[in-house]
């Protein structure tokens, strides 16, 4: 059974920069296309990029540009390095995997883009 270990998850003020790393350990599994998902709070998960094993890769709109997907296909890894961060990249990132058509996920590395401000206190000034 695949056993995938996912790293590189934080905590990044807008502008900032990630690496997410994804290792998938195979007995029987062979794997094909990998990539990555995510999900925001409150909202369905995403594709957000994959790559084929000849290094073909693709994203979603909101991440091209920023993102860059790329693998080592004897080691079973794939990366994902996200440059100019938005507080909307926020969310759970899911690494998958995929062979003949069915694809798995791991348990996913959170990533939370801030925006270096507080949340603010309130003064009030009386006569």
């Amino acid at each position: 059974q695949a056993q995938f270990v996912e790293s590189g998850g934080g905590s990044v003020q807008v502008g900032g920069s990630l690496t997410l790393s994804c290792t998938v350990s195979q007995s029987t599994f062979g794997i094909d296309g990998m990539g990555w998902e995510r999900q925001a709070p409150g909202k369905p998960r995403e594709f957000v990029a994959g790559i084929s094993t000849g290094g073909m890769s693709r994203y979603a709109d909101a991440v091209g540009g920023r993102f860059i997907i790329s693998r080592d296909n004897a080691k079973n890894t794939v990366w994902l390095r996200m440059n100019m961060l938005r507080s909307e990249d926020t969310g759970v990132y899911f690494c998958y995997a995929g062979a003949n058509g069915e694809n798995r996920w791991g348990r996913g590395t959170q990533v939370t883009v801030s925006s270096g401000w507080g949340q603010g206190t309130q003064v009030t000034v009386s006569s």
